[in-house]
């Protein structure tokens, strides 16, 4: 297994810490997923905006350095973004690793990788999940958003690397079937988790997973961005370039 998710459950007792003012109304962060903690980007030293690999950026700040362009969607196929693979050839695909690692209780684990047992939390909805098969992987920033932003000028090999990113905690995350697909492939200009005390968390995971890609954002989401962002006023983006 790998260890993007070392320290995970650690760092998400900081986040009520870091988000104290996620929103007007809520003080109280979302506890299952560290919002200000974590690298997750595109912007090496010297990219646009200039902030170097893991350095730590104000929300809105970290939003204005996703690179505003038109989005592109002409020739997307899903099919094009491999997944789920098994990269490190221990029997568990991507799905599952990200199981195992976001698992509030450890499922054991069976022939093939098959997981019985154990509990998750979504943070989208607050649902607490005791079958892994009322769970999907959701990827932050969906494969035709990325596809429209900049993946339709990737290699496959590229294309399969984000579908699959186990290295940065902010990529993907295990979330209820019923929020994952009511997202579908929208951007947050359409579309928030239903719980409020995770939008700060959510709005921090998608940035961080655009610039890590080196994603860009359309105008509208742009400006969706930095208004759903004003309550945010401690989120922090940390951030470091995929390979």
């Amino acid at each position: 297994m790998t260890l993007r998710r070392l320290g995970f459950l650690s760092a998400a007792l900081l986040a009520t810490t870091a988000l104290t003012a996620c929103t007007a109304e809520n003080t109280k962060a979302d506890d299952s997923k560290p919002a200000t903690t974590e690298p997750g980007s595109t912007n090496p030293a010297g990219a646009p905006g200039g902030a170097p690999d893991g350095a730590s950026l104000p929300l809105a700040e970290a939003i204005k350095k996703i690179p505003v362009a038109a989005e592109k969607r002409t020739g997307y196929e899903r099919d094009s973004f491999k997944h789920w693979v098994d990269e490190d050839g221990d029997g568990c695909s991507t799905r599952q690793e990200v199981l195992i690692a976001e698992a509030v209780k450890a499922p054991e684990q069976g022939a093939r990788c098959a997981l019985t047992g154990g509990s998750w939390r979504s943070y989208y909805d607050e649902v607490e999940v005791t079958d892994a098969r009322k769970l999907d992987i959701d990827h932050m920033v969906p494969l035709a958003e990325a596809f429209d932003s900049g993946a339709y000028d990737w290699t496959p090999e590229r294309r399969e690397a984000y579908a699959n990113d186990l290295s940065a905690e902010r990529s993907l995350v295990a979330v209820t079937a019923k929020t994952n697909r009511s997202k579908a492939d929208k951007d947050p200009v359409a579309w928030m988790p239903p719980s409020k005390d995770a939008a700060c968390t959510y709005l921090v995971d998608w940035t961080a997973t655009k610039l890590r890609w080196g994603l860009t954002a359309d105008e509208a989401e742009q400006k969706a961005l930095l208004e759903r962002a004003e309550p945010c006023t401690d989120s922090v983006v940390q951030y470091e370039t995929a390979p």
